[in-house]
Parts: structure tokens; sequence; C-alpha cells
């Protein structure tokens, strides 16, 4: 590289060895000796990228140390430079005034950029002037990667050996080939020589690569950045992948479309999460589990979570203890949380969130419903004494023989047709007391009763969503996948049995009967829970409720109770933006499949024979006896649907 003084240009930009460039990097782990930078560095008129211009650019182009190419120039700003400008800088208005405009060079710098990684000293100021630029002249700006020199050397130079942080500080301590002094080039050609001594120092803390040096902080510890290596042997596929310690516990289980780019995310500065952070530094190994989709790679990591337990994962641990509100099945039935379901009889509805949740659903129920509240065995003959609820109207008293079996019977068949059906009774009980107590000024005690009904629609919804999928023996369906082909599930009583793809162009019929040959056999759950988890069931009903989905086979019914409270989530979404907040297992937000699911076989009414067409078709047009799968490949074959009753 020459490091001698250089005539500047008052014409055409000054380009010198150009030589042929990387492509684009997307690739994590590039090595930094494959990388080339672009070093760049602008003289200005102002601070303001918004109200100054550039007066100069100058730019070193390097590859593993060697230099590659310079590029120099002058610039007219088209205004006066400001005397302290000129002083520092020495360009004047006399030297600018036969230069190029801004509008000539910066084409001719973005093409001697193009591909590369821009460095700068201070690389939020260059950039910002030459993104200002671009956008004044209406070009794209390219998708650079940046290092920024001065980010790196406050990580990496200690108030002991530099009193600041300054180019000029940092090239006398490094020894830069060139002193710094406000020119364009010369601070180039130094921010060069500071850059390799930056890399030289980063490079002793096992930063190799690319990204690892644009995210590098001192706040990754030596000891987790130098684990990478275990990320060196997964795949580039989508799947689970398992933190592991040195005894082979499961620490933590996550999924990605990448794994190995994911996993290698974990030991630099992307990774804030303190708790990972502490299960970084304890991990020995990393264990990927390669899957077709991500549906099945959403579902493994749901079961293995399940299996294992992570202690460094927070959602989707012990679905089993989840709880549910049941509606026991007696004369004068009670509410209660229980975290099993059992056959008996009894009405119940989840599984919620959190036992906080459950409560929350149970009050709901409670503000509105003289349901009682104690635990003892209560006969229509024998008479007992009232308590204390009784006479706080909060209870009908059946106990005392006050309330009828009769009667008792109407309000407990109002609260299971809030859990299982029909909600509109208790709903609107509840809407009438949240507007009662807001005029009379109680709006804290109506803020409670809304959140209470949140809690209850929300669990009443899931389960109601769940319960037709949980079941119903076996679905299959099937959604055309982009490029041709489909990627086909079978799902018995809420649990994903298989799952394969077909090849674009191919007959899906053999493929299905195969999948469902292989397919894991499911023993029937109480209903209403699923085989499966919740998580994994809700996962699966928002694959089929997406655009392109279609049944291929229904053993069972699939639909959803018409006034349930489903429909009630869906209309206090429309009507209340606070109850689009995130729903537990994934509910999706969208209005679809929430009152009946499209295609679904209704679950009143007589069934003719034993089969049925049935279809998920566009809302755009209708299908009858012929309808058929197609995908965006007008190769894919027709593929008939059809229920089984």
């Amino acid at each position: 590289m020459r490091r001698g003084g250089t005539a500047l240009s008052a014409g055409d930009p000054t380009v010198r060895g150009m030589q042929a460039m990387q492509g684009t990097l997307d690739e994590l782990g590039t090595p930094l000796s494959e990388v080339t930078f672009v070093v760049v560095d602008l003289e200005t008129t102002g601070g303001s990228a918004t109200s100054s211009a550039i007066t100069e650019i100058g730019a070193v182009k390097v590859r593993g140390g060697e230099p590659l190419g310079e590029f120099q120039t002058l610039i007219n700003p088209r205004a006066p430079i400001p005397a302290f400008i000129a002083v520092l800088t020495g360009i004047t208005d006399a030297m600018v005034a036969t230069a190029p405009p801004v509008d000539e060079v910066l084409p001719a710098f973005l093409e001697f950029s193009r591909g590369t990684v821009l460095v700068a000293h201070n690389a939020p100021f260059d950039v910002s002037f030459l993104k200002a630029a671009a956008a004044r002249l209406g070009l794209p700006w390219p998708r650079f990667d940046v290092v920024d020199t001065a980010h790196l050397a406050r990580q990496l130079v200690t108030r002991d050996e530099a009193p600041n942080r300054k180019l000029g500080t940092l090239a006398a301590l490094f020894g830069a080939h060139t002193t710094p002094d406000h020119r364009a080039l010369n601070d180039a050609r130094a921010t060069v020589d500071v850059l390799h001594a930056l890399i030289a120092r980063v490079g002793n803390l096992g930063v190799t690569t690319l990204p690892e040096l644009a995210t590098f902080t001192s706040r990754v510890s030596v000891a987790q950045r130098r684990k990478r290596h275990l990320a060196e042997h997964l795949p580039s596929a989508p799947g689970v992948y398992l933190f592991k310690d040195g005894r082979g516990r499961v620490l933590y289980i996550g999924t990605s479309t990448d794994v190995r780019r994911r996993v290698r995310s974990y030991f630099t500065a992307a990774e804030q999460r303190t708790r990972i952070a502490e299960m970084v530094g304890i991990a020995e190994s990393v264990t990927a589990i390669v899957c077709a989709s991500p549906l099945e790679a959403s579902i493994r990591e749901l079961r293995l979570i399940a299996e294992h337990d992570p202690r460094y994962n927070r959602r989707s641990r012990r679905p089993d203890r989840r709880p549910w509100v049941k509606l026991t099945a007696e004369p004068f039935p009670r509410l209660s949380i229980v975290h099993r379901v059992r056959a008996d009889g009894a009405t119940y509805a989840g599984p919620f969130t959190s036992r906080v949740a459950a409560q929350g659903a149970v009050d709901a129920l409670l503000d509105v419903l003289q349901l009682r509240q104690c635990t003892t065995s209560i006969s229509p003959t024998r008479p007992r004494p009232a308590c204390v609820l009784a006479e706080l109207g909060r209870c009908g008293a059946p106990c005392t023989g006050a309330m009828s079996v009769a009667r008792y019977a109407q309000v407990s068949a109002a609260a299971a047709g809030m859990l299982a059906g029909d909600g509109r009774q208790v709903l609107a009980a509840l809407h009438e007391r949240m507007a009662s107590l807001a005029a009379q000024g109680r709006y804290e005690a109506a803020a409670v009763v809304r959140d209470r009904m949140h809690h209850l629609v929300r669990g009443a919804a899931l389960a109601q969503r769940v319960t037709p999928l949980a079941r119903s023996s076996e679905l299959l369906a099937a959604r055309a996948v982009d490029g041709g082909g489909w990627e086909l599930i079978c799902v018995r009583y809420g649990r994903l049995a298989s799952t394969t793809f077909t090849p674009p162009g191919a007959d899906p019929m053999p493929f299905i009967e195969a999948m469902r040959a292989a397919a894991e056999m499911v023993t029937a759950p109480i209903p209403p829970q699923s085989a499966a988890s919740a998580e994994e069931t809700s996962l699966i009903l928002s694959w089929l409720e997406k655009d392109g989905a279609r049944l291929v086979h229904l053993d069972g019914s699939w639909s959803s109770p018409a006034f349930g409270a489903a429909a009630a989530l869906e209309a206090a979404r429309d009507q209340r933006g606070r109850w689009v907040t995130p729903a537990p297992f994934d509910e999706p937000r969208s209005g679809a499949t929430l009152t009946r699911p499209p295609g679904a076989v209704p679950s009143a009414g007589p069934v003719d024979g034993r089969r049925r067409e049935a279809s998920r078709p566009p809302a755009s047009r209708d299908v009858g006896d012929a309808a058929t799968i197609r995908g965006s490949s007008t190769t894919d074959v027709p593929l008939p649907i059809t229920v089984a009753m």
C-alpha cells in the first residue's frame, strides 16, 4: 500500500488498483481473513447530515491485510466552507471550486464499495452523510455491513493505554504508518492500521468471523465467546437444538429455521438475556434434531421441553400441571380448579395458563351466578343452615331448600353453557354488572369484573377450539408448498401423528397412504383434553386455519359453538384493542375459524351415510362435489376430500 502523500484530485475521483470483490455477506461465520473491507473517511462542512455537505471522500479497500485499491476525491459542496472547518481540514472554497459535485462522486464510490463491509472511525457519522446524500439523489442505499473502529476501541483499549479513543490517539498507540491530519484519505489509511490492530486483539479473544466482530462487546465473557465451537458441527437446517451440561442433562431447548446460525448467536452480543448467558456458561454440548417443517420443529420442541423440563426454559414446562375449571356432576354442581380431567361427567374448560387465570374465570361466573361455593355434599331432602355467602346474596342456598333442584339446574346449565357452549346469558350478565359498577363510579370494581371476564372467555374459547380436534380420531390435511408439492399432516385426537412432503407434480395419494400407515398410534384421551398438550393442538389448529390448508380426510366432526366463547372473544377483539394481547398457546389473532372452522362438519343435524364431501375453500369461490386441493403449481395432482363420520 502506498503510504506517501497522494495528489488530491480536483476532477474525476482517483481510483487505484481495483480488484474483484466478494458478494454480500449473509452467511454467519465468514472468516475475517476472507472479508473485503472498505475503510472510509469523510470531510464535511459541519456535523449534521441534513444541513451540511461532504467536501472530501477517502477510502481504502483491503482484504486479508493486503490493499486492493484506494478512492479519493474532493467534492464541491455548493455552499461556503465555514472558516473553522477550513482551518481544521485545510480544505478551502478555492480547492473545491472545480471539484465534481456529490451526485457525480457518490455513484462511483458506491460502485467501488459494492459487496464489501464498510469500516469507519465513528461510523454513524460517516454513514449518515453517505445515506443522506444517496437519499437526496434518489439512489438506493446498499445494505452494507458496518464496523465501527471507535466502538471496538472502547471495548478493547483501556484507559491505562490511551486517555481517549480518538483516531490520532489510537494511530499513535498502534504505530500506524500514516498520521491522521483531518484529510479523508490519510485518515482512512490510518484507520486501516487501527482496524488491523483491533482485529489482532479480538482474535486473541476468539473472535474470528465478521458477525462476531460486528457484534463484539466486552459484556460477552471470553469463556462464553470461546464456546462458539459447540455450533461448528450443527446443520444449517430447520430443527430443534438442545443445550446440555457436562453430565448430559438438558439445560435449554429451542427451535430455529437455521439451527447452526441460531446457536452461534448465543455466543455473541446478540444474546442479552441474563439467564441464557448463565446457561451458556454451563453448557458443554449442543445436540440438533433436524425437522422437515416449522410445524414439526415447533411440536418437537414442545414435547422435548415437557419430557426434559429444562430449567432455563420458561414456557411450555409441565403442561400436565396446567389448571382446568371444572363444573362438577352432582345434584347441586359447584366450580372447582383441578389439574386432571376425569371421565366423571363433569364439564371442563381449559387448560388455563395459570391458576390466577383459572381463579379469575371462576370468580367471573360466581359474580353473576348463584352457584354454591362450599365443598360439602348437599342433599335436597336434608336441609342445612345457610352460610354467610347465602346471607350476602352470593349463593342461592340450595342447602336450606331456598333453591330447588330444578332452579339450581338452570343456574348450573348457564355455567355449563359458558364453559362449553352458549355463553350469551353469562356474558350479558357480566356486561350488565360491569356497566352498573361503572355507572356508580366504581371503576376499579368494574375493571376487576372485566379482567375476570377476560380470563373466562379466553379459557373457554381455547377449550372450545381444541375439543373438536381432540375428539376426532383422525384428520388428514394438506397445504400447498411454494414451488409445488404438498406438506401433509396426520392428526389423531389432537396430536400430530405423522407428517411428510410430496415432490412437485407427484400424485399425493400414495404419500398420504404411506404417512397414514406409518403414523403413531394414539390412544383416545378423556374429553375435552387432547392426546397432546393444548399448546401442540393449538399449533396444529393454527396450521389448519392458514390460507392454503385443505382437509383430506376427517374421522369425526370439526366445529365450534356459534355462540360460544370464541365468538365472544372475536367480537371483543373487534371492539376493544385491549383484548388483542398475546393469546396463550399461540391462539391466532385473525378472524378465521373461531365460530365455525371453514370446511368443518356441522355438529347439529343428521348425517347421511358414512362419507360426505367437505372442503376448506377460499372465501371467494364455492366448492361442490368436485372439490380438489390445488396449489400454486399447475402440475400438482388434484386430491379428493372426504369426511368419514
